[in-house]
């Protein structure tokens, strides 16, 4: 009877560890279920701040324009451009400009690494803009370092002598 009784004890002992240890790995799956949705309410309210501060920053723009558009309108008047103050090609732009007066300096002339000193004579850097970038991409690359050698000495020959400015009338 001894044996049966210290037997049932043991049993008893063991199904009370095994109950113990159910409970526990449910009340650790609970408390990991708890700390998902306490991370997942985190990151929430994270946004939602991240969304009220920029909220806050338009808002404050907003107002800031419209006392900026209440400043102009009081003080100053500027409007919107219209569609009639906008050019439709480069021909308009060129009507726009003014010859050059008597005592106005020469234009920028642009230097050439070959020799057709002919063909950039006379190139500004304003005016020609768009030509000195063409011609540019449609200059020949030379092929042997020997005219690459001539041609830095022709241009370090050119470009360290200063000639006057020829006088056109």
């Amino acid at each position: 009877m001894n044996m049966t009784r210290d037997r049932l004890q043991s049993i008893g002992w063991f199904t009370l560890l095994a109950i113990c240890t159910v409970l526990t790995s449910i009340l650790v799956l609970r408390v990991n279920a708890v700390k998902s949705q306490v991370q997942i309410s985190e990151r929430e309210i994270i946004s939602l701040k991240r969304e009220t501060q920029f909220l806050e920053t338009e808002y404050e723009t907003r107002a800031n324009q419209q006392q900026l558009s209440d400043i102009n309108d009081l003080d100053f008047g500027y409007k919107a451009p219209d569609s009639g103050q906008y050019l439709e090609n480069e021909r308009q732009l060129a009507m726009l400009g003014k010859p050059r007066g008597v005592d106005a300096p020469t234009p920028i002339e642009v230097a050439s690494a070959d020799g057709d000193s002919d063909d950039h004579a006379g190139a500004s850097v304003a005016g020609l803009g768009a030509g000195l970038v063409s011609k540019a991409m449609a200059a020949e690359v030379p092929t042997s370092k020997a005219r690459v050698q001539v041609n830095a000495a022709n241009l370090r020959e050119r470009l360290s002598r200063v000639d006057p400015p020829a006088i056109s009338e």
